[in-house]
């Protein structure tokens, strides 16, 4: 696929059906990128809305693995239309399984008062760091760096990221993309602590969007750790436009169950990436 829209995409087969099909760019990954399914599943609910109302939440839960060789249908289901505010409830299905579950709400914008507490970090500027590669239609150039250490890939945890090719004008459209880049990285990526592994499976997402930003543009993705335990843990993030517009917060929460990755998976994945295994 040329571009990351004409990626997520769908197909309407029914009214609040939707359908999309699996592309070859995802085809080096043992499942779906979860950021995939969620932008997916945002834009299947956001096109049964007024198109006034933008998403301002969503939560959502990754049930099952998706499978890349599979298509997978977008059920809405429309829970209520109100005055102000517009709520769905969105499941993903491959062969008759739900993979993930996700409820969003959508809002007319309003004239509001604004206020920003949320800490940031200088990132530099992007176009002075080298770009990292990917199998994802994104461009991405990390301020924090990518490692090996401890028999683990340590995922940036402050990076730059930008969606390949131009967006159209559509906010829908670029706050899916928004959601798709916002399960990249690791909040536990650069968190040394014996025992906790640096990342894992996505168990469930949440992302509340402030303020529209183009996602097409350099934007600053910032993650931190706050909690781990039970062999799970919790991070939050956020997006900030290059100007330091903040466009949205998220918490993610991932499955950290302890498994050191084979060294030679370690070699072809540094490889791939570009980073050092000296440690």
């Amino acid at each position: 696929m040329a571009d990351l829209a004409s990626f997520l995409e769908l197909e309407m087969l029914d009214r609040d059906l939707f359908r999309a099909s699996t592309e070859p760019v995802v085809n080096s990954r043992q499942s779906l990128f979860g950021g995939q399914v969620a932008g997916q599943a945002l834009l299947a609910a956001g096109s049964t809305v007024a198109p006034e109302r933008m998403p301002h939440s969503l939560h959502g839960y990754f049930l099952r693995p998706g499978k890349v060789d599979r298509p997978v249908l977008f059920h809405v289901d429309r829970d209520r239309d109100g005055g102000s505010f517009s709520a769905r409830h969105v499941r993903a299905v491959q062969d008759g399984d739900v993979i993930f579950s996700m409820l969003a709400s959508f809002a007319a914008p309003e004239d509001g008062v604004a206020y920003d507490a949320l800490p940031t970090r200088d990132g530099g500027d992007p176009e002075a760091l080298r770009n990292r590669p990917t199998a994802l239609l994104i461009d991405v150039r990390e301020v924090t760096k990518t490692r090996i250490g401890g028999g683990q890939i340590r995922h940036s945890d402050r990076l730059w990221v930008r969606a390949v090719g131009e967006l159209s004008d559509d906010p829908l459209m670029h706050a899916c993309v928004v959601t798709y880049m916002s399960d990249l990285g690791s909040g536990f990526g650069q968190v040394e602590v014996e025992g906790l592994p640096a990342g894992g499976p996505s168990i469930d997402h949440s992302v509340w969007f402030h303020a529209p930003i183009r996602a097409d543009q350099w934007t600053l993705l910032e993650l931190w750790p706050l909690k781990a335990g039970s062999a799970r843990g919790v991070y939050h993030g956020s997006m900030r436009s290059q100007s330091g517009e903040l466009g949205a917060v998220f918490a993610q929460e991932m499955l950290l169950r302890h498994q050191l990755l084979p060294p030679d998976l370690l070699e072809r994945m540094a490889e791939f990436l570009g980073v050092d295994t000296s440690e």
